[in-house]
């Protein structure tokens, strides 16, 4: 589903990704963890259009993606959750999760809402329908853009460090959705994240980024319980302490 090749990223004189070699399979569960300013950020924006690499490439289902078709193939294919939610606190919740199918797809207002009740009974929110987004706390307001990331019912979900907002309180109800999500076979996820619960419970491999490098990588109980590289050992010791 998604194929990197030899990705590299930099930001004038700074390397922040280094010779990615990356697949990603349909339907895989894919967790990427690291240290902060490792390139974890970078390399999910890549596959997202939003990060043009300076050098290597980037597949989508077989479609490279370059500078004139990038935004074509990311709205063919992905949805992404971001740090900060990025609601448009103009627009009611019901509004901001049929903006993408009415606009960019196309469906009819009845379709897109229709569409949009379904996802936010998922989230359990759908009593928040016609409220705006400062109504909301943080937790709400991310379980919203879960909903409006899937209402595009794109393959491939990317979820970049989805809970780093949110206070301790609220990152559960998140993640409970998330885990709900993980379980759908026909949905690609690949999610950048501090929360090593969520990574054992859900993910089909974990890759630890350092340094703009793929350091180790495996499936989860392999990965936590028997690291094999000392940068990895290093940083489970510290944040699983």
């Amino acid at each position: 589903m998604i194929n990197i090749k030899s990705l590299c990223k930099t930001f004038g004189s700074l390397k922040v990704l280094s010779n990615i070699d990356l697949t990603v399979g349909e339907g895989e569960k894919l967790t990427i963890i690291g240290p902060s300013g490792s390139g974890k950020s970078t390399l999910i924006r890549c596959i997202n259009g939003l990060e043009e690499p300076t050098d290597g490439i980037v597949l989508i289902n077989r479609e490279q993606l370059t500078h004139s078709n990038r935004t074509y193939i990311v709205r063919k294919y992905c949805a992404m959750v971001f740090q900060q939610f990025n609601l448009y606190p103009h627009m009611t919740v019901l509004q901001n999760i049929t903006l993408a199918p009415v606009k960019l797809q196309k469906k009819s207002r009845k379709e897109a809402e229709e569409i949009a009740y379904e996802y936010l009974d998922m989230v359990g929110l759908r009593d928040k329908a016609k409220v705006y987004p400062a109504t909301l706390s943080g937790g709400q307001q991310q379980r919203i853009a879960i909903a409006r990331a899937l209402a595009t019912r794109q393959k491939i979900l990317l979820f970049d460090e989805p809970t780093s907002a949110l206070d301790p309180e609220m990152v559960q109800e998140v993640l409970d959705v998330m885990i709900r999500l993980s379980q759908q076979d026909s949905i690609t996820m690949v999610v950048v994240t501090h929360e090593m619960g969520f990574a054992r419970q859900v993910a089909d491999r974990v890759i630890f980024l350092d340094n703009g490098m793929i350091v180790e990588e495996g499936p989860p109980e392999e990965f936590f319980e028997h690291p094999k590289n000392e940068r990895t050992i290093t940083f489970l010791s510290k944040i699983l302490r």
